[in-house]
């Protein structure tokens, strides 16, 4: 493992245990670094002790640069990697094996904190056959949202990765921001060259639930609609942050006629919807997508959390979307 490697590795496994995000960042900062320099400019500063000058190498993350150099495990990564091969959570293994694919994540080009390619390889990495690249729409502007000439641009450079990671495939896709009045915060004729569209409200969550529920359905039975991402809008962690107020049961009920796949979404701090939510979709007889909504390589080893919470509620395999391979479920989102 070279250096680069290792510092990427540690970060990894760091966001996959929920550390802050400015010890992730340290790591990521520094591989950065690292991989800029001429490979006999590392040599000679990693045999004299010398990164530490660079801006970005700390004294940590220096010393798994020179660990690494001499072909040495580092020691910071051995203590991670003791836990590496456990799951996040019991239960779902299942479900998780059944897997095949992630239907959302995030990138640089949004508010995700990694570019494409290292979202791409870390999903290869841990045994994805694809992943779904969903960044945000313009409407979300905190969260620096694609406008329709940086989603055109974004569409040829996952072309041309799909070219050199060949056979696994980043399918193209975007989380689409449900409007006010039900409406998806994009174009429909860049709608329709995408692979996959989550659509989710992201803004007035605490909107009355008649007007909640009409807008949820109208965006449910947009044809460009493939997947209903975390529905009740909840936050489990910090302040928190309650569900909407919206008829569950007529939502569900839309998902299944217009066959729109309720996500399962495994962020820890999200875990929407919550189980009662997923045992009456599934008594509707809805499909889902089990996703992490992963804004660093590290959050997509989460998928646990979600399988977890699917087997608890005896949803079948082969009602989750991602189980299939991108061939079916581009057939999938096709129709």
């Amino acid at each position: 493992m070279n250096p680069v490697e290792a510092l990427r590795r540690i970060a990894f496994l760091l966001e996959r245990s929920h550390e802050p995000t400015y010890r992730v960042r340290a790591f990521r900062t520094a591989a950065d670094v690292v991989a800029a320099l001429a490979p006999s400019e590392l040599s000679q500063r990693a045999a004299a002790g010398t990164l530490k000058e660079l801006r970005g190498v700390g004294a940590v993350t220096a010393t798994v640069v020179e660990q690494a150099a001499r072909g040495e495990l580092p020691a910071y990564l051995q203590k991670l990697q003791g836990g590496a091969e456990q799951p996040v959570t019991a239960g779902g293994q299942g479900m998780r094996a059944a897997l095949r694919g992630d239907c959302h994540t995030h990138s640089s080009w949004s508010d995700g904190g990694s570019p494409i390619r290292e979202m791409a390889e870390a999903a290869r990495d841990i045994g994805h056959e694809y992943v779904v690249l969903t960044d945000h729409s313009p409407r979300l502007t905190v969260a620096n949202g694609l406008t329709a000439e940086r989603l055109r641009e974004q569409l040829d450079v996952v072309a041309e990765l799909n070219e050199e990671l060949a056979p696994f495939r980043i399918l193209t896709g975007i989380e689409v921001d449900i409007l006010e009045d039900g409406t998806l915060d994009q174009s429909g004729d860049l709608l329709e060259r995408l692979d996959l569209v989550v659509a989710s409200v992201h803004s007035k969550l605490r909107m009355d639930r008649e007007y909640m529920t009409r807008r949820m359905v109208r965006a449910v039975a947009n044809p460009h609609t493939d997947v209903l991402g975390h529905c009740t809008g909840r936050l489990l962690s910090g302040r928190g942050r309650p569900e909407s107020d919206f008829d569950h049961e007529l939502v569900f009920e839309a998902c299944h006629r217009f066959d729109v796949a309720v996500e399962i979404n495994s962020r820890p701090e999200r875990l929407d919807p919550p189980k009662r939510l997923l045992r009456m979709a599934a008594e509707i007889g809805c499909r889902f997508s089990i996703d992490t909504d992963a804004h660093a390589p590290g959050q997509l080893d989460w998928l646990p959390y979600g399988c977890a919470r699917a087997e608890e509620c005896d949803i079948p395999a082969d009602h989750v979307m991602n189980t299939r391979s991108a061939q079916e479920l581009l057939k999938w989102t096709a129709s």
